[in-house]
């Protein structure tokens, strides 16, 4: 095995199931070995905030080392700028992003609940390069890593996608 096959594997396997998303954690996001965030975007004040995460947490186990998991808490009035990067309207919550730091290419799928089978469907289909609409980014993830938010410059038309329950 070689050194940087040995540094990936310590990493990915090093990492929460799921982290949750707040400033501090936005650089080592970023910096991670992983290109790829799901991000579950849930008010943790909800009653099904608990058996959604368990459900995420299940999901996750399925992707680690190729998917990082991100909790986005709607309550918390600062993540609004991440739910406004990726064209969510509070209506459409709660949500899964998928995002590709590499490139900035991104889909979103509203959801009424989290269920194992739905993010791996969601997963995958991004994993192959199937989108629910496709949605890229222009402008650069430097702002994102710098401020702890994700900030749109270029506003493409909003496709709408209909809440579905996973």
């Amino acid at each position: 095995m070689d050194a940087t096959k040995l540094s990936h594997f310590i990493q990915s396997n090093n990492l929460h199931l799921v982290t949750e998303y707040n400033p501090m954690a936005v650089i080592g996001l970023f910096n991670s070995m992983i290109p790829i965030h799901l991000l579950l975007m849930m008010n943790k004040a909800s009653s099904e905030y608990e058996e959604n995460l368990h459900r995420y947490k299940e999901a996750a186990k399925l992707f680690q080392g190729k998917i990082l998991f991100i909790l986005v808490d709607t309550g918390v009035k600062k993540n609004g700028k991440v739910i406004s990067f990726f064209k969510l309207k509070k209506s459409q919550l709660p949500a899964l992003a998928i995002y590709q730091t590499l490139d900035d290419v991104w889909d979103t799928l509203p959801i009424t609940e989290v269920s194992v089978e739905h993010v791996q469907n969601f997963c995958d289909g991004f994993l192959k390069g199937k989108r629910l609409s496709s949605k890229t980014r222009v402008d650069s993830t430097s702002e994102y890593q710098s401020h702890g938010v994700f900030q749109r410059e270029n506003h493409e038309s909003e496709e709408k996608t209909s809440k579905m329950e996973l």
